[in-house]
């Protein structure tokens, strides 16, 4: 279903660095906090040794906080287990080019441990279990991605060096669907477009939204591992092609207090066979039994699994009553102001979840989509009638609003337990306590400004 235009084989990618038009390979993994991480091989490097026996990286990579420092609570990384080595072995099906870095190929590596047994809390291997599940009821998932960010006239390093205050927005009012102003950002949207394109993706198009300077570039959907391997690699390359811009852009799901960047997810289910499991004409609403107890499912869990749909403390400053963010665990048929909302007819039926916010780990999203999906389908839970009208004052229950509660939930949820397994619920909960001890303890401007002079 992809565009095939930047995918390589061994063989071409042979080819290519015989030519001497590809000298390095990158090879990536996701790690944690959604970013995309791994080693620059000499291209000679990789075809003769590397495409097949994988490259080692240190396993503090899933034990880290976003500045890299090495922290405590992690049962696979320590200094008592002496932050040993593990194996990122290259998915040969993810080699693509990478248009935007001269003389580059680029491949997502799955982690093993030395012994070739998976790294279980790693993001990918998450959400391979969870469509293991799936396969074992040949159903496969299909997904898409919304991923929303703000440009800035100011470049990566400028940013820095202001401490990311006072920087110039690329635009100078609300520009949702707006084209005059979004023009002036064409020249980098559309790099960022046409390279995504060229390293193997199926570019859908481009919108203005409503913060200053933010926009939305659209992806087609593909099977679940596909999109998220996709989205990996076009966060990361979008910045870097800002960069070379002499720009800067943000997915922080709230970079001020105006609109948030989100990222809602799409999914959907089919037999493996391509049948439309989630729909039937002759059904309410044209949804299939599956797909009501899957949205059952949704319901029940949301709120257990949202540390895999927000999982960081800036990422519940999203979740404002008016805002098109969602606070209400409701569904509604085309309902944005729902966290579910139903789309769609035939292979086309989808729900939409918007809870997720751009700086979402989005493998964990999807695994945890398909976590909820199941619990629903294999309960055959009954759903609730669809939420009519403005699901802010609906009285539903909310979506949790903060990290704490939402590691707590996710901590003491069977559901995620069973689903996901304990080594991998008590790795993202270690991860959201270190982020709430840091942020604790630091002293905010926020503070400074009401307590300086006046307190």
């Amino acid at each position: 279903m992809a565009s095939t235009a930047g995918n390589l084989t061994l063989d071409a990618l042979t080819a290519q660095v015989s030519a001497g038009e590809i000298d390095t390979v990158i090879v990536a993994f996701t790690d944690m906090q959604g970013r995309l991480v791994g080693k620059r091989l000499s291209a000679r490097l990789f075809v003769e040794d590397a495409a097949s026996h994988g490259a080692e990286c240190c396993n503090y990579l899933l034990a880290v906080d976003v500045e890299m420092n090495t922290v405590d609570g992690y049962d696979m990384s320590s200094w008592e287990h002496g932050y040993g080595d593990m194996a990122m072995m290259p998915d040969m099906s993810t080699l693509r080019t990478v248009p935007w870095l001269p003389g580059t190929a680029m491949v997502t590596a799955d982690l093993h441990w030395l012994d070739e047994t998976p790294v279980e809390p790693s993001p990918r291997q998450i959400l391979a279990a969870q469509m293991k599940r799936l396969k074992d009821r040949e159903l496969e998932a299909f997904v898409a991605t919304e991923l929303e960010f703000i440009v800035f006239d100011d470049s990566y390093r400028s940013a820095w060096s202001k401490g990311y205050r006072d920087l110039t927005p690329a635009s100078d009012y609300n520009i949702d669907y707006a084209l005059l102003a979004s023009t002036r950002m064409e020249p980098l949207l559309r790099d960022i477009r046409v390279s995504m394109d060229g390293a193997g993706m199926y570019c859908e198009g481009v919108k203005g939204e409503c913060n200053l300077g933010q926009q939305e570039i659209g992806f087609r959907y593909d099977d679940a591992m596909v999109t998220c391997d996709n989205h990996s690699i076009y966060k990361n390359g979008a910045k870097e092609i800002a960069d070379r811009h002499g720009k800067s852009l943000t997915f922080m799901a709230k970079f001020n207090e105006r609109e948030g960047n989100s990222c809602h997810v799409h999914i959907s289910l089919r037999g493996t066979d391509g049948t439309a499991v989630f729909s039937d004409p002759d059904a309410e609403n044209g949804m299939s039994t599956m797909f009501r107890h899957f949205m059952a499912g949704q319901l029940k869990t949301l709120r257990e699994l949202t540390l895999f749909f927000a999982p960081n403390i800036n990422s519940y400053k999203r979740y404002v009553d008016g805002s098109f963010a969602p606070t209400a665990v409701a569904w509604g048929l085309d309902n944005r102001t729902c966290a579910l909302r139903v789309v769609g007819k035939g292979l086309g039926m989808r729900v939409e979840n918007r809870v997720p916010g751009g700086d979402v780990n989005q493998y964990l999203a999807t695994a945890a989509l398909i976590a909820g999906g199941l619990y629903g389908i294999e309960n055959e839970l009954e759903l609730e009638d669809a939420t009519v009208g403005n699901a802010y004052t609906s009285g539903a229950p909310r979506v949790p609003t903060n990290l704490r509660d939402a590691a707590e939930l996710f901590g003491s949820s069977e559901i995620a337990r069973a689903a996901f397994g304990d080594e991998v619920v008590d790795h993202y909960v270690n991860n959201a306590r270190i982020e709430l001890k840091a942020f604790d303890s630091a002293v905010t401007d926020w503070e400074r400004i009401r307590g300086f002079e006046r307190l």
